[in-house]
């Protein structure tokens, strides 16, 4: 069985969050520093070297002044 950071479901979801903090003009920096994390906490979800839990996904959402149940349903919309 793949490991669950490497499934194309997890990749969506790094690159779907990627893509978010973008969008809404940020860097990895600013990022972190809206959630109180080290830049290497971003850097390292959004390449697939760490797993984010439910929590910390409605956080990076908050940050990005996301819904977390809008911004999940966008980035799995082929279900």
């Amino acid at each position: 069985m793949a490991r669950s950071l490497r499934t194309p479901k997890h990749r969506q979801l790094q690159s779907g969050l990627a893509a978010a903090r973008k969008a809404a003009g940020l860097t990895q920096v600013q990022l972190a520093e809206r959630l109180g994390r080290p830049q290497s906490f971003v850097a390292k979800y959004e390449v697939g070297e760490r797993r984010i839990d439910v929590i910390e996904f409605c956080e990076i959402a908050d940050a990005l002044k996301l819904d977390a149940s809008a911004l999940l349903s966008s980035l799995f919309t082929d279900r």
